[in-house]
């Protein structure tokens, strides 16, 4: 029996990071130990744990889990990048790791299976976070803690608005930031307590990410002039600013730690107590 085609956006997810797997995998903002170490840290991870890491990339976050854990799973739709993840256990020689090529909707685990998920940069990929989260929700042990990260935008309709028609010309499959409030919203609806939440930048330099980016062809020079217009407007809230004559530009990244609760879990929110200037308990304005 033939196999149907995947859905559209499916194959816009696999050929992008089909193509983009070498230089996702390996961007220094992307492999920034900081960032992984916070996310670890928070997480609160430890030998009796069983993790799983969701659209799980190059296996940064199950391989910075896995030496605490009883074990880690990462599952990501697209085989180069599970392939990247593999290359990366053995590397560091780690045993206790479980990789699955496959979809989200529905993840193809048992309710209560994991006492941590993460979710690291791949929310605004979704074309239905909210459904996605409820699937995390349902895997997630009772008392268990889901880590979500990833980019939010401004709250002023005409800036996330900016901000996403930039984000879907320089890669064709983004689907949607959303602001700090939605991204909340979000994780209560699927049943989830907010912990608590630290906030950090990621510095880009503009060309390194286009020419690691799949835009279409003729997308390149627009991309360049709204990165140059927003360097007096500010409209994708994004800092874009000149160093050393080249752009660089900024995505603020949120974490936010939750807990699946029992039914008399009371709602807890703590400030991040990293103590590191880089990771905020506030946005900055």
């Amino acid at each position: 029996m033939k196999q149907s085609d995947p859905k559209p956006h499916h194959r816009r997810i696999l050929e992008e990071f089909t193509r983009r797997a070498e230089a996702f995998a390996t961007a220094p903002p992307i492999t920034d130990s900081e960032a992984l170490n916070l996310l670890v840290r928070m997480s609160g991870a430890g030998p009796q744990d069983t993790a799983l890491d969701v659209a799980c990339g190059a296996g940064l976050v199950v391989c910075a889990l896995a030496p605490l854990v009883q074990h880690a799973t990462g599952i990501d739709l697209t085989p180069a990048m599970i392939e990247r993840a593999q290359a990366l256990q053995e590397e560091k020689g780690l045993t206790n790791i479980t990789w699955q090529v496959g979809d989200v909707l529905p993840l193809p685990y048992a309710d209560k299976s994991f006492s941590i998920v993460t979710c690291r940069y791949a929310l605004h990929h979704f074309e239905d976070p909210a459904a996605v989260l409820a699937e995390i929700t349902r895997v997630s042990a009772t008392n268990g803690k889901v880590v979500l990260v990833d980019m939010y935008v401004s709250p002023e309709p005409e800036k996330a608005a900016a901000f996403n028609r930039m984000e879907q010309l320089r890669d064709p499959s983004h689907v949607r930031a959303l602001p700090l409030e939605a991204l909340e919203e979000l994780s209560r609806q699927a049943g989830l307590q907010t912990l608590e939440r630290t906030f950090y930048d990621l510095d880009w330099e503009l060309e390194p990410v286009l020419q690691g980016s799949s835009p279409n062809p003729g997308d390149f020079e627009p991309i360049r002039k709204m990165f140059k217009e927003d360097l007096e407007r500010n409209e994708m809230s994004v800092h874009v600013r000149r160093q050393k004559s080249k752009i660089w530009f900024t995505y603020p990244i949120v974490v936010i730690v939750a807990q699946k609760p029992s039914s008399s879990g009371r709602r807890r929110i703590q400030k991040d107590p990293t103590g590191c200037s880089r990771f905020q308990s506030k946005p900055e304005p």
